[in-house]
């Protein structure tokens, strides 16, 4: 389905965002290369929208919903499955499997395309530790069968060595014979540390090691610090609040704001984590 003029704050969950030139949500794997075929304008690949932040000015080209491509299924112990899955979904159903391994993923707040291009990652583990391969499609509709040799990944940061090339579908190997982490007890830690049930886009920053993003946010004094609607939130001070209806400029400024006033009190940059279009 393509339409137009597509509010991306319906679409992300910092509930912000422009407007997006042209929105196709495709039904199929071969409805998307069908689309791409004919395409001619920028792409900009959606999941869930949860860490994705879009400018007021809005995206001048087709954004694409991968939520449609969200097949599950096990074949000789390894997950196959779309991009659009949830990493909930994926981690509930390995449980249900007796797989290992894969409880970390219930805390994410995303879908597999997205975990994928960012390694995403919780509780000591990151979603490439287990991929055993990816499809991928390129912006001409070419369908290609990946694996872990051709991508140089690293902490929050994924680089294909075929360049133009997007997720469509992985499959993971997820083996371990104890079970290391609980999802309750995970969901539990979560609920006490981050702000559920309000609009953000997890954590904002990466953590410059040795040190985490958010201590050096709350020793430079910015939590609960806002511009316009957005805010720094006082539970977890690497998490930014869309408060009261704040805008994409909004959020954009406060980020602006938490590196220079980080950058002047520690002398380190942090670097964001959440992607801006």
């Amino acid at each position: 389905m393509l339409t137009h003029n597509e509010a991306m704050s319906k679409h992300c969950s910092l509930r912000a965002g422009g407007l997006a030139q042209d929105f196709f949500v495709p039904e199929t794997v071969d409805d998307l290369a069908d689309f791409l075929k004919h395409n001619q304008k920028p792409i900009l690949m959606l999941g869930l929208g949860s860490n994705l932040l879009v400018r007021e000015c809005g995206f001048k080209g087709v954004v694409i919903a991968l939520k449609n491509l969200n097949w599950l299924n096990i074949f000789d112990g390894i997950i196959h499955t779309g991009t659009g899955t949830s990493l909930a979904k994926i981690s509930r159903f390995c449980e249900s499997q007796g797989l290992h391994g894969a409880e970390f993923l219930s805390t994410i707040p995303g879908s597999v395309g997205g975990a994928l291009a960012m390694n995403a990652g919780a509780f000591g583990a990151e979603i490439w530790q287990f991929v055993k391969s990816v499809t991928t499609i390129n912006a001409l509709g070419v369908v290609f069968e990946r694996y872990k040799k051709d991508f140089e990944v690293g902490y929050r940061q994924v680089y294909g060595k075929n360049e133009g090339e997007y997720f469509i579908a992985a499959a993971f190997k997820f083996g371990q014979t104890q079970k290391q982490q609980d999802i309750k007890t995970l969901l539990a830690k979560r609920r006490a540390t981050q702000p559920i049930g309000q609009a953000n886009c997890g954590s904002v920053f990466k953590n410059p090691k040795p040190h985490f993003a958010a201590k050096l946010i709350e020793g430079a004094n910015l939590s609960g610090f806002c511009i316009g609607g957005a805010c720094v939130c006082n539970k977890h001070a690497n998490f930014i609040i869309n408060q009261n209806n704040a805008s994409a400029t909004d959020i954009e400024k406060l980020i602006l704001h938490i590196q220079q006033t980080v950058k002047a009190k520690f002398s380190i940059d942090l670097e964001t984590e959440v992607v801006i279009v």
